[in-house]
């Protein structure tokens, strides 16, 4: 029966330097040896040194040195997946013991919209469900905005198929035309997408990343209405929206996004014209980082939908 003393010296053969592995995390988490090096307080050769000692330790090569880059092997994302993760933890522990927390903190990366239109209506319920939980949330306006190093979770809309960490489905989306109970009750209602283009509409600017304006969707409908009457221009979705509330004409809902302002009435469907489209919403769980039970039970509350839907 071995004693935990040769189970110590265990450990210590196998993991010759804690230094090295600290940073070999730095240098293929931030993709630059001379940016780890200023993270940690000390020179790019020291870096360089302690990844060469890994990698002779190991007998394999753990980056490719490109001419002014450097890229993980396979055998280095390998162990970049389990050092990463391994940190987060120790990291996590020690943040709370060293603070006198007892209740575990998630940050939380979204857009503004999913932000303002999905998770603050449900806050409460995230309380009752976990209320050791405290949520720190950061917003962006677009997803490609959203910087994964320091959060837990995200929200991302796409294909969910990331390389930089694992991605769990939330909801697929559908897109139609949304417009205020007041301006429904002084306007006629379109009964063509043709008719549709000719009323007033509250536009928005588009992203790279899936998001459809007024022009992209009446295209994927295969309309061709010609030019599109517009009564309100905006850079921002959220802007557009509360513009349509407050009655000033017709924008483009993303249903999982507007379901509790359909659910209330302040939003009605216009027409039954919808374009169902193939990206979905999914949580995406940075490289390094472990879901955990909280996490579990956060994603149970970004699913959770309202009691009835329009």
């Amino acid at each position: 029966m071995k004693s935990t003393t040769e189970g110590a010296k265990g450990y210590r053969r196998l993991i010759p330097s804690l230094t090295a592995l600290v940073q070999f995390e730095a240098a293929a988490r931030l993709g630059s040896f001379t940016t780890a090096a200023g993270e940690l307080g000390v020179t790019q050769a020291a870096v360089s040194h302690q990844v060469r000692f890994l990698e002779e330790t190991l007998g394999v090569r753990l980056f490719h040195r490109l001419h002014r880059a450097i890229k993980l092997t396979h055998e280095g994302e390998a162990l970049y997946a389990v050092v990463a993760e391994s940190m987060q933890k120790i990291a996590g522990v020690y943040d709370r013991l060293s603070t006198g927390a007892t209740d575990e903190e998630l940050i939380l990366a979204t857009t503004a919209a999913f932000s303002h239109f999905r998770l603050m209506p449900r806050l409460s319920k995230l309380k009752s469900l976990s209320p050791n939980l405290n949520l720190r949330l950061t917003t962006q306006m677009f997803t490609s905005d959203l910087r994964h190093n320091d959060v837990d979770v995200a929200v991302r809309y796409g294909n969910g198929k990331w390389r930089d960490g694992s991605s769990t489905l939330l909801f697929d989306e559908e897109v139609f035309p949304v417009c205020s109970p007041s301006w429904l009750e002084t306007h006629e209602v379109p009964t063509t997408l043709e008719d549709l283009a000719r009323t007033s509409l509250i536009d928005y600017d588009s992203t790279s990343e899936g998001w459809l304006a007024w022009e992209e969707w009446f295209s994927a409908l295969g309309a061709r209405p010609g030019k599109l009457k517009y009564g309100l221009r905006c850079s921002l979705y959220t802007d557009a929206i509360h513009a349509a509330r407050h009655g000033q004409g017709i924008a483009l809902g993303w249903r999982r996004l507007l379901e509790d302002m359909l659910t209330s009435g302040e939003l009605v469907r216009l027409t039954d014209f919808s374009l169902p489209v193939q990206d979905c919403y999914f949580v995406f769980v940075p490289r390094g980082r472990t879901i955990t039970p909280a996490i579990h039970a956060l994603i149970d509350w970004l699913r959770d939908e309202p009691a009835n839907t329009n």
